[in-house]
């Protein structure tokens, strides 16, 4: 088997046989689950303002754009990393 190594505590060290053969994430499998961990705060952060959709709470525009911006986030990024990416800014 081919000499792999890893960085332990900042110092090159050669890995193990069975660090060798453990399975790693595929370019795919990153990206889908960059794009779960998007998702989750995503939800997280919508979840914090749904109380502002009660009957007895009038929403204001800032809100609803707030809103519906967090709504189409995974439209334009795919993860948190992409260049330019940032989450909308809540309304005070």
């Amino acid at each position: 088997m081919a000499t792999k190594y890893k960085l332990l505590d900042g110092v090159k060290v050669e890995m193990t046989d069975a660090e060798k053969t453990e399975s790693f994430l595929t370019t795919e499998q990153l990206a889908k689950e960059s794009l779960i961990q998007l998702r989750i705060i995503r939800n997280e952060l919508l979840s914090a303002t749904d109380y502002m959709g009660n009957s007895d709470v009038t929403m204001t525009d800032a809100w609803k754009t707030y809103r519906q911006a967090l709504r189409d986030i995974t439209d334009t990024y795919s993860s948190m990393s992409d260049d330019g990416f940032a989450f909308p800014t809540k309304p005070s």
